[in-house]
């Protein structure tokens, strides 16, 4: 029998032995495992930063067309405006001239020409956005009047009672008020 006992604990330390190599194997394989999870941890947490900040600078680039299309709007809205008031000056002359027209004979072929070509450069105004401000007998208003006379009225309201010289307004911006004679 202890040629039997002898070989089973050959064979048991031989089984000893061939676990005993597998548990540091294990071990190795644990610790690889732990190390590539935490690389991945961090990774996932570099990719999520990474992923925050690409979208922070798309937020910020997106402001920043928004801002810059909106400025180069405001920045049209304003030249526009300018050469509006750059050609007042010019619908002046051309009111005045047909209001010195003689309108109870006969046209000429001139003055239909200034009539038309006055009409016309309204018209383009007028689609660009240039608005007459309101005239005689509407309620003065210091935003759209500039008071230059004023007569006596019969009632505590003050109302326009004479344009001296047309106001206009572009796209709700005054850009020039009426001259006006107030009355009241």
């Amino acid at each position: 029998m202890s040629d039997e006992t002898t070989h089973d604990d050959v064979e048991t330390s031989d089984e000893v032995q061939d676990t005993s190599p597998e548990a540091p194997e294990e071990t190795i394989d644990a610790l690889e495992v732990e190390e590539d999870l935490d690389e991945l941890t961090l990774l996932a947490k570099e990719r999520d930063e990474m992923r925050e900040l690409a979208q922070r600078l798309q937020a910020d680039f997106e402001n920043y067309r928004k801002r810059s299309a909106r400025q180069a709007e405001e920045e049209a809205a304003r030249l526009s405006a300018s050469v509006i008031s750059a050609l007042l000056p010019v619908l002046d002359a051309l009111d005045l001239a047909e209001a010195h027209l003689d309108q109870t004979a006969e046209l000429s072929a001139d003055a239909e020409a200034l009539i038309s070509t006055r009409r016309l450069f309204v018209d383009t105004l007028t689609k660009l956005g240039l608005e007459a401000v309101p005239g005689a007998e509407a309620p003065f208003d210091p935003q759209f009047h500039d008071a230059v006379m004023h007569v006596e009225g019969d009632g505590d309201t003050q109302v326009v009672d004479e344009v001296l010289r047309a106001g206009y307004s572009f796209r709700g911006a005054v850009v020039r008020p009426a001259m006006v004679r107030v009355r009241g």
